[in-house]
């Protein structure tokens, strides 16, 4: 008899993306944290690492989408789901496209930097997107960190 995997609802997925922006906290990095979903079950967890990579494409999706590759053995995630904590930007938007990603659910939007901004259609047609998972939580971490900087 198959293993029935419980459906978790997009709140504790979005949770489990925290957890991962709270280890780029620890690690003086922006808190974004990011996970991927694959049939109900996470296959990539990932944060920021641009500082400690002193890489600044080392983003939380783009580091997600390399550890689901290699967890799936190829390059498309056509059936995966990245749930991060912020907006992804545009570049993360494209990687996202170029993948093929089935969807993504964000948690706050990145009235900065988020890929909406562009008002261009750049991920993949049949990616779905979600936001506003657990945004205040989301939203909360990242500008506590943003204000310590500033003191």
């Amino acid at each position: 008899m198959p293993i029935a995997y419980p459906i978790f609802s997009p709140e504790y997925y979005m949770n489990e993306a925290l957890k991962e922006a709270h280890k780029a906290l620890t690690r003086n990095e922006v808190p974004v944290g990011a996970i991927v979903v694959c049939n109900r079950t996470i296959i990539a967890r990932a944060h920021n690492l641009a500082e400690t990579l002193n890489d600044a494409t080392a983003h939380a999706e783009m580091q997600a989408f390399t550890a689901a590759a290699g967890y799936l053995g190829g390059k498309y995630l056509n059936e995966c789901t990245l749930f991060v904590t912020l907006e992804p930007c545009v570049m993360c938007a494209g990687a996202a496209y170029w993948t093929q990603l089935g969807g993504i659910i964000y948690g706050a939007s990145d009235e900065k930097r988020g890929y909406l901004l562009t008002n261009h259609p750049l991920l993949h047609p049949k990616t779905e997107v979600a936001s506003g998972v657990l945004a205040d939580e989301c939203r909360k971490l990242l500008t506590q960190f943003f204000k310590s900087k500033r003191l």
